[in-house]
C-alpha cells in the first residue's frame, strides 16, 4: 500500500468516527485513556519503520493516520502482535469500538501473552464506548475480582459510575 492510500485511509477514519462529544463527556471519553506508547523510543530499521511512524501519530493523537500505518504494518506476517493493542486504542479515539474489539480480539488470541491486563481492560472500554453496559459491569468487576490487575484502579471507578447511573 503506498502512502498516499495510507493518509487517504487515514482522513477517511478521521471524519468517519467522531462519535458523541457531550458537555463533560460521555462516559467512553471519561474512562477511556489511549494505552501508553512504549515503542517509538525504539531503533529504527526497515522492518519497524511504519510501526514506528504509526506510533509517531499515535503519541500525537493522530490517530486516523495512526490506525491507517498501523494496518498497514499489521498486514506483515512478521508484524509484532503488541502493534494490535494500539491500533485497538486509535479505533477506540475514532470512536470505532467494535474495530478495537476486533484488534483485541487478535492480540488475545495470538501467541502473545504479555498483554492479558490490557486485553481485559480495554475489551470492557470497548463494550462501555458501544453502549454494551451490563457486559461492561460484569468486565469492571472481573477485574476488580483479580485484585491484582493493572487496572483495578480504572475498573473499580467505572464499577462505581455505572452503578451510579443504574447498569446491572
Amino acid at each position: 500500500m503506498n502512502l498516499g492510500r495510507v493518509l487517504l485511509l487515514a482522513l477517511i477514519s478521521t471524519i468517519g468516527g467522531c462519535g458523541d462529544r457531550g458537555p463533560g463527556g460521555s462516559l467512553c471519553e471519561r474512562t477511556f485513556v489511549p494505552y501508553v506508547d512504549l515503542i517509538s523510543g525504539q531503533l529504527r530499521t526497515p522492518e519497524n519503520a511504519i510501526y514506528l511512524d504509526g506510533m509517531e501519530a499515535y503519541s500525537k493523537g493522530d490517530h486516523g493516520t495512526a490506525a491507517a500505518l498501523l494496518t498497514t504494518y499489521l498486514n506483515d506476517k512478521a508484524a509484532a502482535k503488541s502493534a494490535r493493542i494500539y491500533l485497538a486504542c486509535s479505533y477506540l479515539a475514532l470512536g470505532k469500538a467494535y474495530d478495537a474489539e476486533l484488534q483485541i480480539d487478535h492480540l488475545e488470541n495470538s501467541s502473545v501473552n504479555d498483554f492479558r491486563d490490557q486485553c481485559e481492560w480495554y475489551t470492557v472500554v470497548c463494550w462501555v464506548c458501544s453502549d454494551q453496559l451490563p457486559r461492561a459491569l460484569v468486565g469492571a468487576r472481573n477485574i476488580v475480582d483479580a485484585q491484582h490487575h493493572t487496572y483495578n484502579l480504572e475498573a473499580r471507578e467505572l464499577l462505581a459510575s455505572l452503578k451510579s447511573m443504574g447498569v446491572q
